[in-house]
């Protein structure tokens, strides 16, 4: 069997107080705030999705909020910076907008291409870099028009305990073209238009630990269903331990951890967030599964309001 993947799917990522969150990724970075529910396993904890107007694959970085927890350290078996892609021209206004909110950034080149680099209020580290691929964001927020607003992701960079093992994977398992090597990294591209770009770190930084800061896990897109139990069971024949198909009401995710550690999804892009609430409102109210219901004002009372601010 000879697969490939088209790129990522979405980021989930551990973040501090949820206002904070909505504030940066709503306010800052202009992202939709596309669902708002609960943590599946831990129904008091949100669990926040952010992208385009549709919340398209490729386009989500989604967060568990824990206020007041540990904070994490960036390391081996992460992803450690996500990348978000812009339209060409338009870096200049991003970096008088992290300017107007007093933001820290620092510009640098990577394999021909130039990144704004920073961090979110709770120390995740991201990138912003200009490219022609992927539909321009509908999603109008202020002075963000589609001119120069986020269109979802352009890659990510991922740091292993192992890195060769990584690049196996990566390449000969999940079928990312190896672009070149510059430095100290190793970049893969697939075939997708958006969130189609790896960068493989290759020295180890030290291992990382799960906190406020981090990247959770980073789940790479199947066209369906049957697409996914095809990658479930091409990666099973390689060696990795997969798990059986979770339902995720807005997609159905499987999961295995690759050898260098980092925590892998494998995601179905259908059916997408407007399954449950109308596209026009999508993220307005807080969605629960349906196991969920019979408990709805006790979680709802438990979790800490939040307003996006227009």
């Amino acid at each position: 069997m000879h697969k490939k993947i088209m790129g990522i799917h979405h980021i989930t990522a551990i973040v501090g107080h949820p206002q904070e969150n909505v504030d940066f990724y709503s306010g800052v970075l202009g992202l939709r705030l596309v669902k708002q529910t609960v943590n599946f396993d831990d129904p008091g904890t949100y669990h926040l999705y952010f992208g385009d107007t549709q919340g398209k694959p490729g386009t989500i970085i989604t967060f568990f909020p824990w206020p007041n927890a540990y904070k994490g350290k960036v390391g081996d078996g992460q992803v450690g910076v996500t990348a978000y892609a812009v339209p060409k021209g338009s870096l200049e206004f991003w970096e008088m907008r992290l300017d107007n909110f007093t933001i820290p950034y620092k510009k640098q080149e990577r394999f021909g291409e130039g990144y704004l680099v920073f961090d979110d209020p709770h120390g995740l580290h991201l990138e912003i870099v200009e490219r022609d691929e992927g539909d321009k964001n509908t999603w109008a927020f202020g002075e963000l028009t589609p001119e120069v607003a986020i269109k979802g992701f352009a890659g990510a960079t991922l740091l292993s305990a192992q890195p060769d093992k990584t690049a196996e994977l990566i390449e000969k398992v999940m079928g990312f073209e190896r672009v070149g090597v510059e430095d100290d990294f190793i970049r893969f591209r697939s075939s997708g238009e958006i969130g189609n770009v790896i960068d493989l770190q290759l020295t180890s930084i030290g291992r990382g630990k799960m906190g406020v800061g981090t990247v959770h896990h980073i789940a790479w897109r199947a066209s369906d269903n049957q697409d996914q139990l095809d990658w479930q069971e091409f990666i099973s024949s390689q060696g990795y331990r997969v798990t059986s198909v979770q339902d995720r009401n807005y997609f159905n995710a499987i999961y295995f951890r690759e050898h260098g550690e980092i925590l892998f999804e494998i995601a179905t892009d259908p059916p997408g967030f407007a399954i449950d609430e109308p596209a026009d409102k999508l993220g307005t109210e807080l969605k629960l599964p349906s196991r969920y219901e019979f408990n709805r004002a006790q979680i709802e009372n438990s979790l800490i309001p939040i307003k996006v601010k227009k």
